[in-house]
C-alpha cells in the first residue's frame, strides 16, 4: 500500500512532467490564430482584433494593477486625444440623447456602412428612476445633472468621460464611444443633454 507522503511525491512528479511539456505561444501567435478563425463580413473588419497600447497593457495586467507610472501615461494620452465639440456646445437634444442611451444596435456585420448606433447606455447605468430593468456594471447616473450642476468643467469632464474613460480609468470597461466612433458628434452632445439638462428625465 503507497503511503501518503509517496503518492504527492508522485503527483507532484507527474504534474511537473506534464507541465514541461507545455509549448509557449508568443502574443503575435495567438492574435495570427485569431485572424485565422475570423473572415471580414460587411463592416465587421479584421482590425477589431488589433489592440491599442492601453490595451495591451490591460490585457497584460489583466490579473494585477496597471503599475501607477504606466496607468498615468496611459490616461494622460487618452484624456490629451479627446476631441471636444468645435463650436463649443455641449448640449444636444435629450429626446434624441434618450434613444440613444436606450439603442443597442449598432457595430455588426450586417449592418450599414455609416448607419447610426445606439449607446446602449441602459445596459450599465441606472438613468431614470421610472426604469425597471437596467445593468449595475456602470453607477447610476440618475441625477447626474441635478447633483453636479452644468459649469464648464463638468461638461468638459463628463464629454471626455463619453468620449473615451480610459482618461480616468485606464482599463475602464465602458465603450470608447467618440474616441473608438461609436457615437457621432452629435449623438454624444444628445447624450450629454440627457446627463445635464434639467428637463431631462435624469435630473427629475
Amino acid at each position: 500500500m503507497i503511503n501518503r507522503t509517496t503518492f504527492i511525491a508522485v503527483s507532484c512528479a507527474s504534474l511537473l512532467a506534464g507541465c514541461a511539456g507545455l509549448v509557449s505561444v508568443s502574443d503575435k501567435e495567438v492574435v495570427d490564430t485569431l485572424k485565422a478563425s475570423f473572415s471580414e463580413r460587411g463592416i465587421a473588419k479584421l482590425d477589431r482584433l488589433d489592440q491599442s497600447e492601453l490595451q495591451k497593457a490591460c490585457s497584460e495586467y489583466a490579473r494585477s494593477d496597471l503599475p501607477k507610472p504606466l496607468r498615468e501615461k496611459l490616461e494622460k494620452a487618452a484624456l490629451a486625444a479627446v476631441k471636444y465639440p468645435a463650436d463649443g456646445k455641449y448640449l444636444g437634444d435629450w429626446k434624441k440623447g434618450e434613444k440613444v442611451a436606450q439603442g443597442g444596435r449598432g457595430l455588426q456585420f450586417t449592418d450599414k456602412p455609416g448607419a447610426a448606433n445606439g449607446g446602449n447606455c441602459y445596459a450599465c447605468h441606472q438613468l431614470d428612476k421610472k426604469e425597471l430593468s437596467y445593468g449595475n456594471i456602470g453607477p447610476s447616473l440618475w441625477n447626474y445633472g441635478k447633483l453636479r450642476g452644468n459649469s464648464e468643467p463638468i461638461m468638459k469632464y463628463t464629454w471626455a468621460k463619453v468620449w473615451n474613460a480610459h482618461a480616468f480609468n485606464a482599463c475602464s470597461q465602458m465603450p470608447r464611444f467618440g474616441d473608438a466612433s461609436i457615437l457621432t458628434q452629435s449623438q454624444l452632445k444628445d447624450v450629454m443633454a440627457l446627463l445635464l439638462d434639467p428637463a431631462s428625465p435624469v435630473n427629475k
